[in-house]
């Protein structure tokens, strides 16, 4: 069974994987995780009383994966809420579960032994490149044509074009049209990695160019050109990078409303009375636990409600969860059905930083439509919940400063709040920022606060 244990703790958990259509994968003896889980969840004799699951976000192979993992889990077992836990519960006994799912465009998706990290890929060949891009956006004949127009060109171009070529041009057209996302016309309520506006590969590259050419390596020409925005290729891929994002949007739904619901609901049934479930997901991963929870449309809900919801830096609309969109009357947020049928029994929090580049800046980039407006000057049409909180959402929200591990936060069940980490959530730099800088002991604090509420 692919326990990891964490080096200088002995803390263990458990990582699962699925496939792009969230699948899940076998381990090395052919035997399926999900079902020792079960298992083990049902087992009267190890008497979890609790279940946490985690879910990571874009970029993420298995390695990273593992070494998120490895620090998340880590802050959390070391924190004085775990011990406090037990002191207020003396039966508390919680399971930890990692869920991966393919997100990283050149990752390394090999599920490793037990032991020991996989090194990353070397520079790759045209068609390394071309099958890692397939991959992460559409698997199709003519789409890896279209790649490997797009890559062909890219490692010729000199820099000096103003404009995409044609050639380019009607590459990226096809491979669009090879991606049959749901064309949904700037809807902000419609499912994750449909929810996006006008896409105009043109524009994308006259953007990167420019950010290029007229500054230094910023974060912004970063982001436009992928993070290495000092060479002409980048800006050549610029637009084969967002179409990434969307499909990694969209993947980070299926996964979550098929396999991770189905995980959910093999464990709520098959588990003891009383037992607890908790959900956190970082970045895109807050989708992945959104949907879980949410489940697909019109399919079978969860036997019963979760009892907590951790969105930490969610790369996800702000309006995902509202009651109400202010711009677009008569509609909800995608995952407003889950407050609004009670799916979450105790707390919802979510965290936003102002260093969080990769939320603050690359996201609504990759989204936006030619005219987007803001409402009141505060909150965008197209942004998301690492930036701004939870959205929309009437009386049941309340924002709130991130604070030190002794703050008693009071949370109640059935209400959402949305903490300010700027203060917490402030390391790093280039393409992310801080995106990823969330394994801090305040970070957990408020996650095992909204655990033990439930309680």
């Amino acid at each position: 069974m692919p326990i990891r244990t964490i080096k200088q703790t002995g803390v263990q958990y458990f990582l699962i994987s699925f496939d792009k259509k969230g699948v899940e994968r076998p381990e090395a003896d052919g035997s399926m995780l999900s079902e020792d889980l079960r298992k083990l969840v049902a087992d009267h004799d190890e008497r979890f009383t609790d279940v946490i699951f985690a879910s990571h976000g874009w970029k993420g192979d298995v390695p990273a994966a593992i070494e998120q993992y490895d620090r998340w889990v880590g802050e959390m077992a070391c924190s004085p809420d775990h011990a406090a836990a037990k002191i207020a519960n003396p039966n508390f006994r919680a399971i930890v579960i990692g869920l991966h799912w393919p997100s990283l465009p050149f990752g390394d998706e090999r599920i490793p032994a037990a032991s020991g990290l996989l090194l990353a890929n070397a520079d790759m060949s045209i068609e390394d490149e071309v099958e890692q891009y397939a991959a992460s956006i559409a698997d199709t004949t003519a789409a890896r044509e279209a790649i490997r127009a797009i890559v062909t060109a890219a490692r010729r171009d000199t820099g000096t074009d103003q404009e995409l070529s044609t050639e380019v041009r009607n590459a990226y057209r096809t491979l669009y049209a090879e991606m049959q996302l749901e064309d949904a016309s700037g809807d902000v309520a419609a499912p994750p990695g449909a929810d996006h506006g006008d896409w105009d590969p043109d524009a994308i590259y006259r953007d990167a160019r420019k950010a290029a050419i007229e500054a230094e390596p910023t974060t912004e020409s970063m982001l436009l050109g992928g993070g290495v925005a000092d060479t002409f290729k980048s800006w050549v891929l610029a637009p084969l990078r967002q179409l990434s994002f969307w499909t990694m949007k969209d993947r980070a739904r299926c996964v979550g409303e098929s396999g991770g619901h189905a995980l959910l609901r093999k464990l709520q049934n098959g588990g003891r009375d009383g037992t607890r479930f908790h959900l956190m997901g970082h970045s895109f991963g807050c989708i992945v636990v959104s949907a879980a929870v949410a489940g697909p449309p019109a399919g079978a809900a969860l036997p019963r409600p979760v009892d907590s919801l951790s969105l930490i830096q969610g790369a996800l609309s702000l309006w995902s969860f509202s009651s109400s969109i202010p711009f677009a009357i008569g509609k909800v947020g995608y995952f407003n059905h889950t407050l609004k049928n009670g799916l979450v029994r105790g707390t919802i929090i979510t965290t936003r930083s102002s260093h969080d580049t990769a939320v603050g800046k690359l996201y609504p980039h990759a989204v936006r439509v030619a005219n987007q407006y803001l409402l009141g000057d505060e909150l965008p049409k197209y942004g998301g919940i690492g930036t701004f909180g939870a959205q929309g959402l009437g009386d049941i929200a309340e924002d709130l400063e991130m604070q030190s591990t002794t703050h008693d936060y009071k949370f109640s069940p059935g209400r959402v709040y949305n903490l300010e980490a700027s203060n917490t959530i402030k390391n790093g730099s280039g393409f992310s920022g801080a995106h990823s800088d969330i394994a801090h002991p305040e970070v957990a604090h408020a996650i095992w606060s909204a655990i033990l509420a439930s309680k």
